[in-house]
């Protein structure tokens, strides 16, 4: 339309009012408030959604669904308007919402749904309101045997209490009546009435702070003080632990360097062992560097994402009433450091491989790309064929799904190319120097004992900076696959920064005792040492999903273990590539600390 057109202008500006309004949460005395319904599901399945709708409630003949963004469509929400009357600031005692007459069908999903413990949840300006779908009660029936009976209570009336400040909304909580259930045992054919009543009542608490009662929810003043002296306690063990290791490595290698520098200065003719004698080998390509490279590039960007989440976080952006947000960053974080990825890669593969790269380093760069997404594509799609079976929530429409992949195709890849093509000409001007020069004929190794070889060494990589960690790791759990708020970002971040510098440290320390043993091989097993954490992260997941929650069926049991390997597998390749870097560091400075033949 042109852009003097007088109704495009009203257009505008009355959706600009709307929108305005809408944030602003305003209204005067008497003002409709909409109540959405958001989604229902089994309690213990926080994965498993379905619309509000799909149970037999009180439904609207026309369906309007509430616009959502991006991080609210992959959380699940589905918002769409009831019938439910509620005005600003208007009491009502008693309102008839609607009767339906229950069939087989209707009855049945009821019962399935008070069985499986189903809540659901609202939302009203913005706000959040969730309750239970029915109860189920067993007893003992006198006279019949003590033969155990069975009754599903279904709630038909909701009690909304409801409190303001000023013209705004302030705070929203719902109880179902007990006196007013209906039993539908045997209900079929019979007609139930859902009502509801409103309760308003003033509140000091200001607009700007009506999230904080969410934030407070999250834990418990007694689970707050358990949590801090569970992280302090962490901290300080895991300082006490790394100092004693840089200790004893310190004054070990302090020992070896002054033996080779006198056997050096002395031209004694004995034999060299330890470390030094394995100079001609460590700095020589593993097999399959190509793909070490990715594995490195893949973890630059992971631990950029991360530490972009927690900066934000700590900026309080993830708030509870900021719905989806963390998804929508982590998506957009996710392709705009697609060029991390590709510098890391590529710098790498140029540096290691030298001029024999060749033109190798375009399919480095592929990989590095694609070695995230597409396992992680793979699984989403499984997963979202599963939820459109059960015709949940949690399967993205198909508008969404098109926009992600246009986010990696069009903003991810590219970012990736740059970074990579910023990679290598960053390569060719700082050209890596090995301090020794490598063997034409690589070394044999000698024996070693089984509790020095790779499985041990990789196993107890992971157990030190596991068991920091270990603590915060179930609060995180427990807020992901379950209904708990996590807003302690400030403890979030020191576990964080524990778990690389415990990494770190772990990594170093182990390729030292590996080089000690003449075993040359450290280059694919520090990066299996500083990963091991994502194989103890997926144990954890597997004890939690069977020792500490009541998740059950398939598609529950399916969106856990799938996201959770994919999870692990970030984990892996973040933590491998702070391990290796680590140890690269290192063997570079010991052995330009020595004279090597």
């Amino acid at each position: 339309c042109h852009s003097g057109d007088p109704r495009a202008m009203r257009w505008l500006v009355a959706t600009a009012l709307v929108l305005t309004s809408s944030y602003a949460g305003a209204y005067e005395e008497g003002e409709q408030i909409t109540l959405y319904a958001n989604k229902v599901g089994p309690f213990a399945n926080p994965s498993e959604l379905y619309q509000f709708f799909s149970l037999p409630f009180c439904r609207p003949k026309e369906l309007e669904e509430k616009w959502l963004d991006l991080g609210e469509v992959l959380k699940g929400d589905r918002a769409t308007k009831t019938l439910y009357d509620i005005r600003f600031r208007v009491d009502m005692q008693w309102q008839p919402l609607c009767k339906v007459t229950l069939d087989d069908e209707k009855a049945a999903k009821f019962k399935q749904a008070i069985v499986d413990d189903y809540y659901f949840e609202l939302l009203l300006d913005d706000l959040p309101i969730w309750g239970y779908v029915g109860e189920l009660e067993t007893s003992a029936a006198p006279g019949l045997n003590d033969d155990n009976t069975t009754r599903y209570y279904l709630f038909t009336h909701l009690d909304f209490s409801l409190s303001y400040n000023g013209d705004h909304v302030i705070e929203v909580n719902v109880s179902a009546d007990p006196l007013q259930r209906k039993d539908i045992g045997n209900a079929v054919g019979q007609q139930v009435e859902f009502t509801y009543a409103v309760r308003w009542q003033p509140s000091d608490t200001t607009f700007e702070r009506r999230m904080e009662r969410y934030s407070q929810y999250s834990f418990m003043p007694q689970s707050f003080e358990i949590h801090w002296l569970s992280i302090i306690n962490s901290f300080v063990l895991v300082l006490l632990l790394t100092g004693f290791l840089a200790i004893i490595l310190m004054r070990v290698l302090k020992n070896d360097f002054t033996r080779y520098t006198r056997a050096d200065e002395e031209e004694d003719e004995e034999e060299e062992t330890g470390w030094k004698l394995v100079h001609g080998d460590v700095f020589r390509v593993p097999p399959q560097g190509s793909l070490l490279c990715a594995l490195l590039g893949t973890g630059g960007q992971l631990l950029a994402l991360v530490f972009c989440l927690l900066i934000l976080a700590l900026m309080n952006t993830f708030y509870p009433g900021n719905r989806g947000a963390i998804y929508s960053a982590a998506v957009v974080l996710y392709a705009t450091t697609a060029g991390i990825a590709g510098f890391v890669s590529a710098a790498a593969y140029s540096n290691f491989s030298g001029a024999g790269a060749g033109g190798r380093w375009a399919w480095n760069l592929v990989l590095a790309a694609c070695l995230y997404p597409v396992p992680f594509f793979v699984t989403f799609c499984f997963l979202n064929t599963v939820a459109i079976a059960y015709d949940s929530t949690a399967a993205l429409p198909f508008g969404t799904i098109v926009i992600v992949i246009l986010l990696w195709a069009l903003v991810s890849l590219p970012l990736a190319v740059l970074g990579g093509l910023a990679g290598r000409s960053w390569a060719q001007r700082n050209a890596f120097e090995a301090p020794c020069r490598t063997s034409k004929i690589p070394r044999e190794i000698p024996p070693i004992p089984w509790y020095r070889q790779s499985a041990c060494q990789v196993f107890m990589a992971g157990f030190l900076p596991f068991s920091a960690i270990y603590i915060e790791l179930h609060y995180i759990f427990a807020s992901v696959w379950g209904h708990k708020l996590y807003t302690l970002y400030g403890v979030l971040f020191i576990a964080f920064s524990m778990l690389i510098i415990v990494t770190s440290f772990i990594t170093i320390a182990l390729t030292y005792f590996q080089l000690a043993i003449e075993d040359h091989q450290w280059w694919w097993r520090s990066f299996f040492s500083g990963g091991s954490t994502g194989f103890f992260v997926f144990g954890y997941s597997i004890f939690y999903y069977f020792e500490r929650s009541n998740m059950f069926g398939f598609m529950q049991t399916s969106f856990f273990f799938g996201y959770m390997a994919m999870m692990s597998f970030a984990a892996f390749a973040m933590l491998g590539m702070i391990g290796f870097f680590s140890a690269f560091a290192f063997v570079q400075r010991i052995y330009r600390a020595i004279k090597c033949d």
